[in-house]
């Protein structure tokens, strides 16, 4: 006797597919990481991320044109600065790389949403996400300059501040700092549950920010650690957060959805470098179908609950959505 239901009766036609397609991808839901350095006319290959660039100035307007013309909304700034120092003081220098970025892509593509990571790691001499004294590094002393940090981008025109440095209380410390500085309409993107992970590899060499001692499992979250993620959120929702993030998306799905289904707040997701390299070595390889799986990943992370998603495959994935 035949089934009553026939499930496979919805999947005969790519038509009726899209028809009943529950998880719909678009370009609106990408955020593209771009890495800004010092000179003019640089444009570095990162060979580690195959297709991303360390990238001068007036190279990366040029990207953001070509981002925005994808129909992406969005991009995320990390800089790469000429000198390094114990204090990071390049992330506030009010001239640099970062700052002179912002400036230069809100001229040239004023509609693009320019949002800036607000961390220390890249400009610090140590690679540490703060202050370090006798080998720790200081949460509050560390405040400070993510204050500074955070206002220097406001005042340079960024849509967007993005504290990534985990450390307690920034979000609150920042939204203060931005609100007595007359930037009360910019928003926080929080990278409220940062796993201490393994896949950021590949990042690490593209901002040249790993540690030069010790690692980050002291300040970043346990990656074993569910519950604490949705502590993790709350507390940054409480102290004025307007989006949170999850870092990383792929082996944090499960956190993804927690996060989704207990808060109001939209959600962000970072695909991270890791993430990216992983399917690009595979696809050099000839193992995997490089679109497909690429496609199928970005998917995945939107079906978990992302509202928005950070992704390196952004211009690839924008191109095959566009058609």
């Amino acid at each position: 006797m035949f089934p009553v239901h026939r499930p496979r009766r919805l999947r005969s036609s790519e038509t009726i597919r899209r028809m009943v397609r529950e998880t719909l991808l678009t370009p609106d839901d990408f955020i593209y990481p771009l890495f800004v350095t010092f000179g003019k006319g640089v444009k570095r290959p990162i060979s580690s991320m195959p297709g991303c660039f360390q990238e001068s100035v007036d190279e990366v307007v040029k990207t953001a044109k070509e981002t925005f013309e994808l129909g992406i909304p969005a991009v995320i700034l990390f800089g790469i600065p000429e000198h390094k120092d114990d204090v990071g003081s390049g992330a506030y220098d009010p001239h640099g790389v970062v700052q002179e970025a912002i400036k230069a892509i809100k001229d040239a593509v004023p509609e693009l949403l320019v949002i800036t990571d607000v961390c220390m790691c890249e400009y610090t001499s140590h690679g540490h996400c703060g202050i370090v004294k006798d080998g720790e590094v200081l949460n509050d002393p560390t405040l400070e300059l993510l204050q500074k940090e955070a206002v220097s981008h406001a005042k340079a025109g960024a849509d967007m501040v993005a504290p990534s440095d985990m450390m307690d209380g920034r979000v609150r410390a920042i939204r203060q700092a931005l609100d007595e500085e007359g930037f009360s309409n910019v928003p926080i993107m929080s990278y409220a549950a940062k796993y201490a992970s393994a896949f950021y590899g590949p990042f690490r060499d593209a901002a040249e920010s790993t540690p030069q001692f010790g690692d980050r499992r002291a300040y970043q979250m346990d990656p074993p650690n569910r519950r604490e993620a949705l502590k993790e959120v709350a507390l940054d929702i409480e102290e004025g957060a307007d989006i949170v993030m999850v870092k990383p998306a792929l082996a944090y799905l499960d956190v993804i959805s927690d996060v989704k289904e207990n808060f109001d707040l939209p959600v962000a997701a970072y695909n991270v470098s890791g993430e990216y390299s992983l399917v690009k070595a595979a696809a050099q390889l000839g193992w995997i179908d490089h679109d497909r799986v690429m496609m199928e990943v970005l998917t995945s992370i939107k079906r978990a609950g992302a509202d928005m998603i950070l992704t390196y495959f952004a211009p690839e994935a924008a191109k095959i959505l566009n058609g």
